[in-house]
């Protein structure tokens, strides 16, 4: 396997270039890293901040270049390419669920409450997850906070915000790789960074800058840590867990020189929710893995109680999935366990670009763009379904012929967490090169599949497909659909794309998928933007009990709905059952002798608006309005949620004064 490069995400001037080889030990070293026991250190810092928006913005990175991507060791190439007994070659007969938000994420020329962004790396490193109310996305080397409907509400601003005020690198430096994931057990949203610049390994550590919100606004105050690496803890990746966050790394020497294989670590979860100090635990594997995945949890259905986290990545041979079991007991670290790898066959692949270093995606008017084929894409998406089955989904990109297109595989896992692969399908119906994807699974086990498009004839583009859960097996059945047809190609000089991409799940119904990646508006270099989408499928089954909502006067809502009054006129509004999850709207309007008028956040409004939006919400026997009516006078008060263009429920009451 032969030495390759790939920049380090420092400042410009700094840039490090590094050599990644067969050879595992570092020279002058003690030896190989112990890979039968865990590591245990402590964060070297931890805090709590204030608000974000009491935190002063970092400095902005001065521009860096593109360099060459830190490759994975991968088995050499076999002489005969092997037919791929997953191939899907046809285009998807079915239609494609419909766009239902999609708009510009951070990115060039991106806009938001604290200004424009300026690209200054490359790739963009573009990931985003949401929650009940909001979406947070990251890129290099910036992040900004939107509602559901696409407003931007904080930044952009440089990730090191995050540890404005904070001992240490992390506040000083800015260097990418960033990952932000919701927790949907506990309401809350970890952000993550490396910081590399300066590090010696010893007396000034490599750092992972990690920060989990103090509650569920990811606008408010963050429980911040820093923990240390004596090696550079390159392409750091997350996955939530019920007794841990888990990540992995490909790490490397401080020196930059020799590859040193993958590494899974475990942050104290339970204690960094309550911004108390934590530890890592952490196991090497070799230098014939890298690229390593952590389960991340979708859904409300947790794991089984003690449940090892799945770890998983390409084989150390041709044709393999490699799967570790993660066990972290935090009482008595000695027994923490990390088990495997167990070899999973797959359909015959070869990682896509093999022959080319990894670079050889076409655009019409540009140079060829990286495929980062050497590992599986960003998440290793898990959910255990209501029938008691656990499923975890992963994909990556793998040469077709000609062209590349995307593997993907479900794994199942029987109830002593032992992994099986349950399907494969290789997703490549024309001519057109598809790679850099992303993959989840809604309540329902319908599966959605994001990525980038290219071809010599066509620019970059963002499109998606999937699959029902009932169909066959291997095969994406439900169209192509597109999120945006980039209008540009990025230029000759530039060819590293994506890194990573992101498809969510919404928690507010466990039905909307949510994708993020790049592209290029016009024809350039470092000025590509992002876009945010988000599409669900119409057979995926909301389990959230529809509410019914009553209005009441005085306590009264009587059939036909009017209320004579004679004093006091207590409005008040009952939801049953009592909370409601799913991602509405909340309109309140009021007639008032003959003139309606809109309730909204900042008073009466002739012009439609929302009360509030995107709850989830808890409400029974909420006082709406508390007044007396004029003699001679009546109030109609009318009040619906709608989810997107639909209705959900709806009520009204008038209240009139003899």
């Amino acid at each position: 396997m032969a030495g390759v490069l790939r920049r380090v995400g420092v400042s410009l001037g700094v840039a490090v270039l590094v050599c990644a080889t067969a050879q595992g030990e570092e020279a002058g070293a003690a030896g190989p890293p112990d890979r039968t026991r865990s590591e245990v250190t402590k964060a070297v810092h931890h805090d709590a901040s204030p608000p974000l928006w009491l935190l002063p913005p970092a400095p902005k990175v001065q521009p860096r270049p593109d360099n060459e991507p830190k490759r994975v060791p991968r088995p050499p190439l076999r002489r005969r390419p092997q037919a791929d007994a997953a191939l899907q070659a046809e285009v998807p007969p079915g239609l494609a669920p419909i766009v239902l938000l999609n708009v510009e994420g951070v990115g060039q020329g991106f806009i938001g409450p604290a200004g424009t962004f300026f690209v200054n790396a490359a790739p963009p490193d573009t990931n985003g997850d949401v929650g009940p109310n909001h979406y947070v996305q990251t890129v290099n080397t910036d992040f900004a906070v939107f509602n559901k409907v696409g407003t931007p509400l904080f930044g952009p601003v440089p990730i090191n915000t995050l540890w404005s005020g904070f001992p240490g690198d992390c506040q000083t430096n800015n260097d990418g790789d960033p990952v932000v994931l919701y927790d949907p057990i506990a309401d809350r949203w970890i952000i993550s960074q490396l910081s590399v610049t300066g590090a010696n390994g010893t007396t000034r550590p490599f750092l992972q800058c990690v920060a989990v919100s103090q509650t569920s606004d990811p606008t408010g105050g963050y429980y911040r840590y820093a923990f240390p690496y004596s090696g550079f803890n390159d392409y750091p990746k997350l996955g939530v867990w019920p007794d841990a966050y888990y990540v992995t790394f490909n790490m490397f020497n401080a020196a930059g020189t020799l590859f040193m294989g993958g590494k899974a670590c475990a942050y104290d979860r339970a204690r960094m929710l309550l911004g108390l100090s934590a530890t890592q635990q952490c196991f090497n594997t070799s230098i014939l893995f890298g690229g390593l995945l952590p389960a991340a949890l979708d859904g409300t259905r947790l794991p089984p109680a003690g449940a090892s986290n799945p770890v998983v990545a390409l084989g150390s041979a041709a044709n393999q999935l490699a799967v570790w079991k993660f066990h972290t007991d935090w009482a008595i670290p000695a027994n923490s366990t990390f088990t495997g790898p167990t070899t999973l066959a797959t359909a015959a692949f070869s990682e896509a670009c093999s022959s080319f270093s990894g670079t050889c995606i076409p655009q019409l008017g540009g140079g060829s763009l990286d495929s980062l084929g050497d590992r599986l894409m960003f998440r290793l998406a898990y959910r255990n379904f209501a029938d008691g089955h656990q499923s975890l989904v992963v994909n990556h990109s793998i040469t077709v012929g000609s062209h590349t297109g995307v593997r993907w595989y479900e794994l199942r896992l029987d109830p002593g967490g032992n992994p099986s692969l349950f399907q494969q399908g290789t997703y490549a119906p024309d001519a057109n090169y598809r790679w850099m994807g992303s993959i989840a699974q809604d309540q329902n086990g319908n599966m959605a599949l994001g990525f980038s498009v290219s071809a010599s004839t066509i620019k970059p583009q963002i499109h998606y497909t999937g699959r029902l859960a009932g169909d066959p097996a291997g095969q994406m059945t439900q169209g192509e659909g597109v999120v945006i047809d980039g209008a540009g190609a990025q230029g000759a000089g530039l060819s590293r794309w994506g890194d990573y991409s992101m498809m969510a799940i919404d928690p507010s119904d466990d039905c909307t998928f949510w994708y993020t990646t790049e592209y290029i508006p016009f024809n350039g270099v470092f000025n590509w933007r992002t876009r945010i989408s988000s599409f669900r499928f119409p057979e995926c089954t909301d389990v959230s009990p529809t509410p019914v909502i009553t209005l009441k006067i005085n306590g009264q809502h009587p059939s036909p709905p009017v209320v004579t009054v004679a004093g006091p006129t207590v409005l008040t509004l009952d939801v049953s059952p009592g909370s409601y999850t799913a991602s509405v709207d909340w309109y309140w309007a009021l007639s008032y002798n003959g003139t309606l008028y809109w309730v909204t956040s900042g008073g009466l409004s002739t012009t439609p608006a929302p009360w509030f939006t995107n709850p989830p919400v808890a409400l029974t026997n909420v006082t709406l309005l508390n007044l007396n009516l004029p003699p001679a006078s009546s109030m109609t008060n009318v009040i619906f949620m709608v989810n997107g263009g639909t209705t959900v429920s709806f009520d009204y009451i008038t209240a009139t004064r003899p």
